[in-house]
Parts: C-alpha cells; sequence; structure tokens
C-alpha cells in the first residue's frame, strides 16, 4: 500500500507539471554554501531561496531547475521535508542541453506577491560537455572551443545561467535550434532577477598546489602562491555578495596562476606563459594613456583570466574577462582597451556600462589606424544589430522591452549603445562628450534622463529628438538614400550641390553627406527625421562625382542605396 502511495504521489506530481507555470515565481534572494572538489570534478550545493509568486494566482507548486549533470538530493521549507519529483527536462539553457528539474509541492499554496523560503541540495560533476552545440550540427572540435566550462585538477571555470546552471532557476525550455530562443528566454530571465541578490560561500578543496580561485572579480584563497602542500588537503573559502544580481552572470574559475598587477587590471597566466602576460601587460601601457584622456583614472580594477584553450571563444562577465592570449596584438589591444574602460568608467545600466566600453574599442581602433578601421569595427556589429531589429520589428513592444534602458539583448546593449554613443561623439565632438564622461556620478544615475540632461549641458544642443528614437524607444533603424543632387557652378569654378535625402526608416538621425569630387572629398552633417526628407547645400571646390550619404557611423537597415552618382556639365 505504501508503495502504491507513492507511485500515485509521483503520477499526480507529473500530470501537474504539463501545467506548471514556471515564471510564476521570481527568485529573489539565494544564500549558497558551494563546495568544489577539482579532482573529481565534484559540486555540492548547500543553499536557501526566496521565491516570490509574481503571478496572478494561488501557486502549490514550485519549480527548480539545475544542469543534468547534478542531483537533487533534498528540499525542505522551514526544517520540513517537501515532496518532489525530478524529472529530466531538454533545454539549451545548460551546456549538456538538459536540466534536471525538481516540481516541488509546497506545504501552503502562496498567494499573489507571498513569498517561501525554500532550503536544497544538490551535487554531482561538471566535465567538459558539448551535447547541445553538438545537437545543432557544430563539429565537436569547435563545440569544445565555445562551451569550455568544467571542473577538473588542471583548470576549472564554470559559467553561470546560459552556460551551466549550477545555481538554481526556473524558466520554459529554450532551443539553439530555434532562432533566439535561448538568448531571449535567459535575457527575460536576467530582466527579472535584476534585483534579486546572491550571497555564496565558495569553498576549494585541494591538495597539492595551492591554487588562485576566483569568483567573478573577487580573489579567492592564496593568489601568487608557488609553493606547494603535498599528501593534504586544503579548504579554501571565502564569501562573495552579488546585490543586486543585475545582468552579472555569477562564475568561478580555480587554477594555478602567476598574476601580473597592473594600475588598471590584473592578469592571470598559466606559469609557462609569462612572456605572453608580459606582452599584454606592455599592450596595457601603450592603450591606457589614451583612454585616461577619455575616461579618467581607474576606479575599479578588471580582471584578465587566460584560459589554456588557445581557441576558446572569450566570456565577459561584469569585470571580468576569461580569454585565451592573442598573438595578433591588434586583436589584444581592443579586447584590453574594453576591459580598461570598464576599470575607468561604472554605470548601473547595461547599456552605457558595456556600450561605453564598445565605443572605447572604436575610439582606439580610430586612435591607431584612422576614422575608416574604426568605421569598420563598429561594421562587425552592424550586420548582427539589422538582423535583431528586422527580428523586433516584428513583435510588440508596448511595454519597451527593446528600449536601451531595459533591453536584455546584448545586440542592442552592446552593440546599438555602441553606435549611440559613437553618434552622440560626432554630434557634440570629442571636448563635449568627454566633460559629459568625466561629469557622469553613477550615485546620481537615478532616472533614464539623467545622461540626456547631462549631455545636453555639457553639449547646449538639444537632444531629446535622438533619445526619443535611440535610447528611450527602439524604433528600429533608418534607411538614407540620396533623393536627388543637383550642382551648380560658381563664378569661382566651384560647385554648389543640393543634395536631399529621405529617409525610408523609422528612426531620425544625423548622417554625415560626402561629396565626392575629381580632386578631394568634402562631408557635411544633415539631420534626418523618421520617414521623411531633408535638403542641404554644400560647395564642392571641384567637380562633384558622386554623393554618399552615411559613412557607417550610424547604423542602417540597407547600405545598398547610399550612393548617388552624377554628371557635371
Amino acid at each position: 500500500m505504501k508503495l502504491a502511495r507513492v507511485v500515485l504521489t509521483v503520477l499526480a506530481l507529473l500530470a501537474s507539471a504539463s501545467a506548471i507555470d514556471r515564471n510564476a515565481f521570481t527568485f529573489t534572494k539565494y544564500d549558497l554554501n558551494v563546495r568544489i572538489e577539482p579532482a573529481q570534478q565534484r559540486i555540492g550545493v548547500r543553499g536557501t531561496i526566496t521565491l516570490r509568486n509574481d503571478s496572478a494566482s494561488l501557486q502549490k507548486l514550485a519549480v527548480l531547475q539545475v544542469s543534468s549533470s547534478l542531483d537533487w538530493r533534498s528540499i525542505q521549507s522551514g526544517g520540513k521535508p517537501l515532496q518532489f519529483v525530478s524529472q529530466p527536462y531538454t533545454s539549451d539553457i545548460d551546456h549538456t542541453g538538459s536540466l534536471a528539474e525538481a516540481i516541488v509541492t509546497l506545504l501552503h499554496p502562496v498567494a499573489p506577491n507571498g513569498t517561501v523560503d525554500l532550503e536544497f541540495g544538490y551535487e554531482g560533476t561538471v566535465p567538459l560537455d558539448t551535447t547541445r552545440l553538438k545537437r545543432i550540427g557544430v563539429p565537436e572540435e569547435q563545440a569544445k572551443h565555445t562551451d569550455w566550462d568544467q571542473i577538473s585538477s588542471a583548470f576549472t571555470s564554470v559559467r553561470g545561467v546560459g552556460h551551466v546552471v549550477w545555481y538554481p532557476v526556473a524558466m520554459d525550455a529554450a532551443s539553439l535550434s530555434d532562432a533566439n530562443s535561448v538568448f531571449e528566454t535567459i535575457g527575460n530571465w536576467n530582466a527579472r532577477e535584476t534585483a534579486a541578490s546572491m550571497r555564496i560561500n565558495l569553498c576549494t578543496l585541494t591538495s597539492g598546489e595551492v591554487p588562485t580561485a576566483l569568483m567573478n572579480e573577487r580573489v579567492i584563497g592564496l593568489s601568487g602562491n608557488s609553493g606547494s602542500i603535498r599528501d593534504a588537503e586544503l579548504t579554501s573559502c571565502t564569501e562573495h555578495l552579488f546585490n543586486p544580481l543585475g545582468i552579472v552572470i555569477p562564475s568561478f574559475d580555480v587554477g594555478v596562476f602567476d598574476r601580473l598587477d597592473k594600475p588598471t587590471l590584473e592578469i592571470y597566466y598559466s606559469r609557462d606563459h609569462k612572456s605572453l602576460a608580459d606582452g599584454y601587460g606592455t599592450l596595457v601601457d601603450k592603450v591606457t594613456p589614451f583612454l585616461q584622456s577619455w575616461f579618467g583614472q581607474t576606479r575599479q580594477k578588471t580582471k584578465v583570466i587566460e584560459l589554456p584553450d588557445p581557441a576558446a571563444a572569450p566570456f565577459e562577465s561584469g569585470t571580468t574577462l576569461l580569454t585565451p592570449f592573442s598573438s595578433d596584438s591588434k586583436l589584444a589591444e581592443i579586447t584590453l582597451a574594453h576591459q580598461i574602460a570598464h576599470s575607468m568608467f561604472i554605470s548601473p545600466r547595461p547599456w552605457i556600462n558595456e556600450g561605453v566600453p564598445h565605443f572605447a574599442q572604436a575610439l582606439w581602433r580610430e586612435h591607431e589606424s584612422g576614422r575608416q578601421a574604426a568605421l569598420d569595427y563598429m561594421g562587425l556589429h552592424r550586420t548582427a544589430l539589422a538582423d535583431a531589429e528586422k527580428l523586433t520589428s516584428s513583435q510588440a513592444d508596448t511595454a519597451g522591452q527593446h528600449a536601451l534602458p531595459n533591453t536584455v539583448d546584448e545586440e542592442f546593449y552592446r552593440s546599438k549603445a555602441m553606435f549611440v554613443w559613437w553618434m552622440l561623439r560626432d554630434m557634440i565632438g570629442d571636448a563635449g562628450l568627454k566633460r559629459a564622461l568625466s561629469a557622469y556620478d553613477p550615485e546620481k544615475d537615478k532616472n533614464q534622463a539623467y545622461v540626456q540632461n547631462l549631455l545636453q549641458s555639457e553639449s547646449k544642443r538639444n537632444l531629446a529628438w535622438l533619445f526619443d528614437d535611440w535610447v528611450y524607444n527602439d524604433r528600429g533603424l533608418p534607411d538614407f538614400r540620396v533623393l536627388s543632387a543637383y550642382p551648380r557652378s560658381l563664378d569661382s569654378g566651384a560647385y554648389m550641390v543640393t543634395v536631399t535625402v529621405e529617409n525610408l526608416g523609422n528612426a531620425a538621425a544625423e548622417v554625415p553627406i560626402t561629396i565626392n569630387m575629381q580632386e578631394g572629398e568634402v562631408t557635411k552633417r544633415l539631420q534626418v527625421g523618421r520617414k521623411t526628407t531633408a535638403s542641404i547645400r554644400i560647395e564642392a571646390p571641384s567637380a562633384p562625382v558622386e554623393v554618399i550619404v552615411n559613412d557607417g557611423s550610424v547604423p542602417e537597415s540597407d547600405m545598398s542605396n547610399n550612393v548617388f552618382r552624377l554628371a557635371t556639365k
């Protein structure tokens, strides 16, 4: 009879699972005790989470999900064991392509806006796993360079949700084969959790040489120790608090590193790569003075951690970058420019906090190789941004979720934001933008108009139209074309060219208009509203040959119609 009751309970829970609302609860607080055993590839987690019912109905069930390589051991509430069923749940938010999902029956239904605390325990291994990428046809060797997360005695690096779900979450299934499903699902989760807090007590069990461990930017244990402990075990623990959690992905790294300490950042590298680390240090010294002229002195050190796989895809979370060392000095400079800018400029708003360092990369390319090199670099982001805008244009945006202050899409708060900062720079000039960046105070950034007001104050220009189309709303991208160009010869031998530009898109922009002549070129700027035309008169010292609208500094949905060729009488 007892077995029958258990079977009936399990069947009832599984029957309920098909109707469960995985988005009903918001995880408002994590308190985790994490133990890592690199030699065994193991992780064990014990902790408490607070769930808030953000749905409109009573909730009798809760869902907790972790990586499928982990096993649920216990779930309790108020010290009382709860009934739960653990089942596999296919989803590509984890590198294994599946989750261990616990469907939990609560002691009492939770009313809307009510909360419940759950105590839990789970454990298992985190090996390198390329299942989800191989499932969509990515060759295994290539997949290893992307999904490189693992716990091992040689090197441990584990990223959070979207890579390895090593802390509990709850969300609907997402598939890499379904367009942006994974990125949107994780983005929406991060948006819901933006005000959550997470305390982690991370302990590392080691034998032999003492490693360095890092939790995001926090260093754990005995950094830089070159001694060793033989035939003994050492447990090194530290606490780290994410409050608020924001869009930072909680990650941890453990390895035997040496450290190169620079004023703006620290570089952690494997011992046999000292010459490579020294090379990066030289590049840091090269890039830093230029960026200081834009963003000032270091506010918070960033960290660069060397990945042992030379082909591994870099990863950034907060102020920490994990990357293999590159022999391409230009690529290394671009990478470091981003991290150094992070150390100098900090904002609570993702579109500013990430957009400015991307803008810094373009500034560095211009500094080194001229404006066209910067435009070429930004062009690497343009196609993906245009594709993202095309996708969102078919979706309702009544809540403004694609606007820069609200978006969870990296193509927007990184790439689009970079273009916005570059457009602002072109409009108000280097001096005006530097003054605004210098005056920016993250503690005072309490409303979304703060940055607009700051820029307007420093530039003495009305920027409301640009912020309305590019920041506060997502109106897509402009689409410029030269509607007409009429050259008229002057007595001086020069030509006056009247150019009319049409914007077929829904976003206004101030765009450069360039007249190429038989000898040289001349450029002026023109503001063109959405779905309208505007004209400008430009004097050309010699015979004009063609007119080009936009040099690539303004992202467009279509740049194939930007050239207008003309014949001069």
